[in-house]
């Protein structure tokens, strides 16, 4: 009943974060179809890279450890927890914002480019607003008010994305058709098409405001009384996973926060190597888009059962189902990639070949994720800041030592080989303090059918691409058989 509750919810979950997820997946069309240089998009993907890696400091897993602390407890110790955790997050958003928007000048300098102040104190703005939304969100998960997180975020999402289609696409057709020419004069007040990257992230910044006021409410009916004994405690609680974020978005980022200086080349030349490796990324993206509907669903449901009878082997059958569908995804993305190719340019393509090693990775990365329950369920979370800072050294170092010599695909092995050594020491650690019996050669197996089928696909692959979709097809039939005659009896009551 448990794990089917955890499916229902992620279920949901998976609504707003993969339908969300895939909604942004086609902005990358957008993107590199409609900018004119490949540089362009490197500049995106690195602002966004650096975005990803503040906002730890803006929320600082704030939101965890008010799962930790509002999780069966009286109401009015949730309360207590939720507005303890939403004025500290409003007062350092407020604070941390104001500085970095009189360092902008600093940063785009620092990062070579200084004519994109103006974008900095964008991803500035973009920062402060998501924080004060971090809690509220936290919230109606906890509430298990599924239905409605998952409503707020697809219209913001819906925003973000009708602001990119007005500016990248209305408006310039708008400009380049006379019959049109009544609304040129008012186009021209506030939009100018040299300044097409900025309009993406305006887009955001109204899509985070337009999140921020549907959240409104929850401030206005909270009091803002500030419990400085039980802030303390979830700083403590939270003070280690802090490290673990870092160390993930350093893992997801760091790459694309070095090309532009680890590359060889022009400034230019380097910017659309970043570029190419990010358009690539958002293909191996398609994977982590179950990881995030399961991450939103999992995360409060692994703090619910914790004391469950059954908990340890819940959290087993769980991993297990979670890497079935996993390295199905990998077969669905990699044995159909000449169809998927197609969201990205043709100019981006030179790219591809790191698209299985970085879904790989994503694979590794949600199991990594389903074995640290361990540290989070436990109060261990110091040794996830271990494991994570591993991982973070293993990710810079390699990354330092590869790029210049292999370029992107130093990038994409680092990552692979990163998240595959933290989820094997997370095991190994995880069960001297919580053992957990999580069947490893059933999971190992799916893992490696998985890969051989896709080298297989590979040998097979005829010059037709009708007959090697046809191929691939049956190929993911064989993996889907072997699913059902492996877990047919848990699956059904799963479905059940």
């Amino acid at each position: 009943m448990s794990l089917a509750k955890l499916t229902k919810e992620t279920a949901v979950y998976g609504i707003s974060a993969i339908a969300g997820r895939f909604l942004y997946f086609l902005l990358t069309p957008l993107y590199t179809y409609q900018l004119e240089n490949r540089s362009d998009y490197g500049i995106v993907s690195n602002l966004f890279a650096i975005v990803a890696l503040l906002m730890i400091a803006f929320t600082y897993r704030m939101e965890t450890a008010f799962f930790r602390y509002a999780t069966g407890v009286e109401q009015a110790e949730a309360e207590k927890a939720f507005r303890t955790a939403s004025i500290s997050i409003a007062i350092s958003s407020v604070g941390l914002g104001v500085l970095l928007w009189s360092l902008a000048g600093s940063i785009a300098q620092l990062f070579q480019y200084p004519e994109y102040t103006h974008l900095v104190k964008l991803c500035v703005l973009i920062l402060c607003l998501d924080a004060l939304c971090e809690i509220p969100f936290a919230r109606l998960r906890l509430e298990g008010r599924a239905k409605l997180y998952a409503f707020i975020r697809l219209a913001v999402i819906l925003i973000n994305i009708g602001g990119n289609l007005f500016f990248l696409l209305l408006c310039p057709y708008l400009l380049k058709h006379q019959g049109f020419a009544p609304v040129h004069g008012l186009l021209h007040t506030f939009y100018h098409p040299e300044q097409a990257i900025t309009y993406i992230f305006l887009s955001n910044v109204m899509a985070s405001a337009f999140a921020l006021l549907l959240l409104l409410p929850v401030y206005r009916r909270m009091q803002w009384r500030f419990d400085k004994r039980l802030w303390w405690q979830m700083m403590v609680y939270a003070a280690p996973l802090i490290l673990v974020g870092f160390s993930y978005v350093i893992n997801e980022t760091f790459s694309r926060q070095m090309m532009p200086f680890l590359l060889e080349g022009t400034v230019k030349a380097r910017q659309e190597q970043l570029g190419i490796y990010g358009a690539n990324y958002k293909l191996a993206m398609l994977l982590s888009l179950f990881t995030q509907a399961f991450r939103y669903g999992a995360e409060p449901f692994f703090f619910k059962h914790k004391n469950a009878e059954n908990a340890r082997q819940l959290y087993a059958d769980v991993a297990l189902y979670f890497t079935v569908f996993m390295a199905l995804g990998f077969l669905g993305v990699m044995l159909y990639l000449d169809l998927f190719k197609y969201f990205i340019a043709p100019g981006y393509w030179a790219g591809l070949g790191v698209v299985p090693i970085l879904l790989m990775a994503n694979l590794f990365l949600g199991l990594y994720y389903n074995l640290s329950v361990w540290y989070r369920v436990n109060d261990l979370t110091h040794w996830g800041a271990y494991i994570s800072l591993a991982g973070a050294a293993v990710t810079m170092a390699l990354n330092i030592w590869w790029i210049p010599v292999i370029g992107y695909y130093g990038s994409a092995w680092a990552t692979l080989i990163c998240y595959s050594s933290m989820a094997a020491a997370c095991y190994f650690i995880g069960q001297r303090f919580f053992a957990v019996p999580y069947n490893i050669p059933r999971i190992g197996l799916y893992i490696v059918l998985a890969l051989g089928i896709y080298a297989l696909s590979l040998y097979l692959s005829p010059v037709s691409l009708t007959w090697r979709l046809v191929v691939n097809t049956a190929l993911i039939g064989i993996f889907i058989a072997a699913i059902y005659l492996l877990e047919k009896k848990k699956l059904a009551a799963v479905l059940r």
